[in-house]
């Protein structure tokens, strides 16, 4: 059977960017993702075998929605509950098999859905010299789908890992893949966990032959947050509803 990396096997510039797994959309909150915890195994493998090159963001509302700007306003009144005023701190975290991994894989923050927004960001790529990212996490059609365009626009190889994505929505999840596999069949290739880390451990037994990178630097380069404590809902490790309001 052909491989779904078309373009062959990943380069010594691999980086995987790993967006918003998070306690806040792991949790029962209003912006729950029930199949994150479904797909997390597939994430930490990922993230294990490239922790120096592993990049996590984290999603980080405002304290308040007139912090935000523009429309930005407008949403978080329509999530008021769900700025940090109003959060428990730790839903902010990564979950905790990802969280174990920090250091050496490193966390950005990010106030929008892109982390392509973030100097932080755009600057852990350009130190790890990056020109391939694979991409996982959360939500395939909101945060995910920002990052995907902007690593396009940017002129990355963009390898999606169909099995380590998530989105409340399946319609939305399969028809954003299909769309990227379909229309951005140049740009984007869309292979299972397996597939890719195959792939970059025949690069990386080259790699380690000549030199690796220096090893990212610890902890999060994003803005510290001062939440009051709030106590948040237990886990919920059931299979995703049949609807939720897919806004976010």
């Amino acid at each position: 059977m052909a491989s779904a990396l078309r373009f062959g096997p990943l380069s010594q510039g691999t980086v995987h960017v790993c967006i918003d797994m998070q306690t806040l959309f792991a949790e029962r909150t209003d912006w729950h993702v029930p199949w994150l915890e479904r797909v997390l195994p597939a994430v930490t493998k990922l993230a294990e075998a490239s922790r120096e090159r592993t990049i996590f963001t984290r999603f980080m509302p405002p304290n308040k929605p007139d912090e935000a700007i523009g429309a930005w306003r407008r949403y978080y009144e329509r999530w008021r509950h769900m700025t940090c005023d109003q959060i428990n701190p730790r839903l902010i975290e990564l979950v905790p098999p990802l969280a174990a991994l920090v250091p050496p894989a490193v966390v950005i923050d990010k106030a929008y859905y892109s982390p392509f927004k973030e100097a932080a960001f755009l600057h852990a790529l350009r130190r790890l010299r990056a020109d391939t990212l694979v991409i996982t996490g959360a939500e395939t059609d909101v945060c995910v789908l920002a990052a995907v365009m902007d690593a396009v626009d940017e002129g990355y190889r963009v390898i999606l890992a169909e099995d380590a994505l998530c989105s409340v929505s399946d319609e939305s999840h399969d028809a954003m893949l299909r769309h990227f596999s379909s229309r951005f069949s140049q740009q984007i290739e869309v292979a299972s966990t397996n597939e890719i880390l195959a792939a970059w451990s025949y690069e990386a037994e080259a790699r380690d032959e000549r030199h690796t990178l220096a090893p990212a630097s610890a902890g999060s380069t994003g803005t510290a947050l001062k939440c009051p404590l709030i106590t948040p809902s237990a886990p919920d490790s059931s299979a995703r509803p049949a609807t939720r309001p897919l806004e976010r």
